[in-house]
């Protein structure tokens, strides 16, 4: 299943690169198929194979050599790496469902937020989709009892980086990342408040932490903006992945456990 998985993000990824591409630009995902940006020829079958087809072309274009960007196989092989994890910390569950439409969305939102600077909704309703769905079926497979705390999580998500977007008018946080944040609240909050708000907190720690470094290697100023998506999407795959672990930590450090 883990093996497979891992297949199914390379795949997926390389259907991300496309949306990473498109969405921001407003053009279709189905049509054209993908060609080589600088002469237009159409990719062959054969040279769209995630991560192999770049090694072999050495990253560049079988008709023109113009070079094909290590992004490409790099998402490819970051999204097959997710859903690798997902798959082996979830098993085959529809929580584990959840977890990779969310990895999946991350993958994307987080590289077009690097680009642009923004969120695409389009992506952030299509997550809430999927996710809500998956968690549906967990409902029916497994009881309702995870639904109060994860209600109660993306309100609180959604409370923070809301009141975050109007207490400076939009300056600190962007509309999209105000959008996303309940999504990822449900879906962390299915696990538990100890996931939910480890997620919660590592996203602003970790925002937090590279913002220093770019200071202090002189990469930016105390007044630049940095894209918040990154570090929100950061924060939610800790959240998911070792947040009860590192919860649990916590309040035996502060003797609460």
């Amino acid at each position: 299943m883990i093996l497979l998985a891992g297949v199914l993000g390379l795949l997926i990824g390389s259907f991300l690169n496309v949306v990473i591409h498109r969405v921001p630009a407003g053009l279709s995902l189905v049509s054209p198929g993908s060609a080589c940006p600088a002469c237009a020829h159409p990719v062959r079958a054969y040279d769209n194979v995630p991560v192999v087809s770049w090694l072999v072309l050495r990253g560049r274009c079988r008709d023109c050599a113009a070079p094909i960007a290590v992004r490409y196989p790099l998402v490819e092989l970051a999204t097959g790496l997710l859903f690798v994890v997902v798959a082996w910390r979830f098993g085959s569950t529809p929580y584990a469902a959840a977890g990779l439409v969310v990895a999946a969305a991350g993958v994307a939102l987080f590289m077009i937020d690097l680009d642009h600077r923004r969120l695409p909704f389009s992506i952030t309703g299509a997550t809430a989709l999927g996710a809500v769905i998956a968690l549906g079926i967990d409902v029916v497979r497994h009881g309702a009892a995870p639904v109060p705390t994860a209600l109660l999580a993306a309100g609180a998500w959604l409370a923070v980086y809301g009141g975050i977007w109007l207490v400076t008018g939009g300056r600190g946080m962007g509309l999209g990342d105000v959008a996303l944040a309940p999504v990822l609240g449900l879906v962390l909050g299915w696990l538990g408040w100890g996931p939910a708000l480890v997620g919660l907190g590592a996203g602003f720690v970790v925002g937090a932490v590279v913002g220093v470094v770019l200071i202090a290697s002189g990469s930016a100023g105390a007044k630049s903006r940095v894209p918040h998506g990154p570090f929100l999407l950061t924060g939610a795959a800790a959240g998911m992945l070792v947040g009860a672990q590192l919860a649990s930590a916590y309040l035996n450090l502060v003797g609460l456990r």
